[in-house]
């Protein structure tokens, strides 16, 4: 397998980094009027479009959208049904999952001026949330409990799952998570109804949770009709390594986010290049015993990189530069390092704080903006459940004093109405 090495110091290199960071989904034309009319399909039809979607893209038998809902007390079976083992550890997540997101809540604040002016932000939780998971091969209990978490701890009132063909694990953590209703249906059609809302699919608030490309263009298509967490893009990992952690580690983390798709990027940032040697060197070792082999070296060679710095200072400014979706920071003192990062979905400290355990159980959202938006975007939390409400409560003397302000500035830019609103309270 071709792995690509690079250096700083290489001339070139910053053309070369940029080419290998850059991600633009080649957004197919085809897609995007599919997922059109689909939408709007749904929109006109309700419940029978999508059950006639359900029906061409899933092999559904049912006759109606009421026979694709999972009973309560099925949700509560699988949980019961599963390997002990597979149950513990889904609690044990669920509890450190829920314990992190406490921590997140917002609450209602407000304060009173001298003149008895009133101010102060009212926050809420959304009403509906709709939560899409993938199904068909693969399972993603922890998915579940990553999107659902949250949005109970802020209060949501109704969690719409959608799911096509769930499996006991997925049905077992949406049991654990509280989950109100679930629905054997997907694609975008699942989203459709989540946004406008069917005879049998109420209309939500926000739609969250990942899915395949019509999924995402759907979520695209209907935001500003709901909320929607983020538009997803290949999972990532950067790793700085000091070159004192076992590559065959290394290796293993850089492999655990190229197995999920040849479009996932796995990168190794060192100073050291003997320890940059070690890593290919294992990589090559290990990578013949892995199950998803193929997927892991495509990845590799078409987006992964081990890059020699000239320090670790260097390699912190290029990870700020990246922005990953996941950082390693593996070095002896990984705190002394925090104050030079600004950019990052998730940083897990020292050798021992593998990325896996992350998307499992350590307890923080494993829910990460990608492709650069950490610049700009958090993981998904509580916050992004709860919404928040302006309180404006002008006392009498304020009026006088605030609405002489406020007529100035109105007049200022031409809205005479503004201002005789704000004279008629103190004239």
């Amino acid at each position: 397998m071709k792995l690509r090495r690079l250096s700083t110091r290489d001339p070139g290199f910053q053309d070369s980094l940029e080419r290998l960071t850059r991600f633009e989904p080649g957004e197919s034309p085809e897609v995007r009027e599919a997922v059109r009319a689909i939408l709007a399909d749904v929109r006109a039809r309700g419940d029978a479009a999508v059950l006639d979607y359900a029906r061409r893209f899933d092999g559904v038998k049912a006759r109606s959208l009421a026979e694709l809902e999972i009973p309560a007390e099925e949700m509560q079976a699988a949980l019961r049904s599963i390997p002990r083992q597979t149950g513990d550890a889904l609690k044990v997540a669920h509890g450190r999952i829920r314990a992190f997101h406490e921590k997140q809540l917002q609450e209602s604040w407000d304060y009173t001026e001298p003149d008895g002016t009133k101010l102060g932000q009212r926050v809420t939780p959304l009403e509906r949330v709709g939560l899409y998971v993938p199904g068909g091969k693969a399972a993603y209990p922890s998915s579940v409990l990553m999107n659902a978490v949250p949005a109970k701890v802020a209060g949501v009132r109704l969690v719409v799952m959608v799911s096509p063909n769930p499996d006991k694990l997925v049905l077992a953590a949406a049991a654990l998570a509280g989950v109100d209703r679930v629905l054997a249906i997907g694609g975008a059609q699942a989203v459709a109804a989540l946004a406008y809302g069917t005879q049998s699919v109420p209309r939500v608030d926000k739609i969250v949770g990942p899915g395949n490309v019509y999924v995402a263009e759907a979520k695209r298509q209907v935001f500003g009709q709901v909320g929607i967490d983020m538009i997803a893009g290949p999972s990532e990992i950067l790793v700085i390594a000091d070159g004192r952690t076992p590559a065959d580690w290394v290796a293993m983390d850089l492999f655990s986010q190229a197995e999920h798709d040849e479009d996932a990027q796995a990168i190794l940032l060192s100073p050291d290049r003997n320890y940059l040697d070690s890593v290919a060197s294992a990589i090559e070792r290990l990578i013949g015993d892995m199950p998803r082999r193929q997927t892991i070296a495509a990845s590799l060679e078409a987006r992964g990189a081990l890059i020699e710095t000239r320090d670790l200072d260097e390699a912190c400014a290029l990870a700020n530069r990246i922005a990953p979706e996941h950082l390693e920071i593996s070095v002896v003192n990984p705190e002394a390092l925090i104050p030079k990062i600004r950019n990052a979905g998730a940083i897990f400290l020292g050798r021992c704080s593998s990325e896996a355990i992350g998307d499992y159980c350590a307890g923080p959202n494993h829910v990460l903006p990608t492709a650069g938006t950490a610049r700009f975007s958090s993981p998904l939390g509580v916050y992004d459940f709860q919404k928040r409400t302006s309180i404006v409560s002008v006392s009498k003397a304020g009026a006088t004093s605030l609405g002489k302000v406020a007529s100035t500035l109105a007049e200022g830019e031409g809205l005479s109405a503004h201002a005789r609103s704000a004279e008629m309270r103190f004239k």
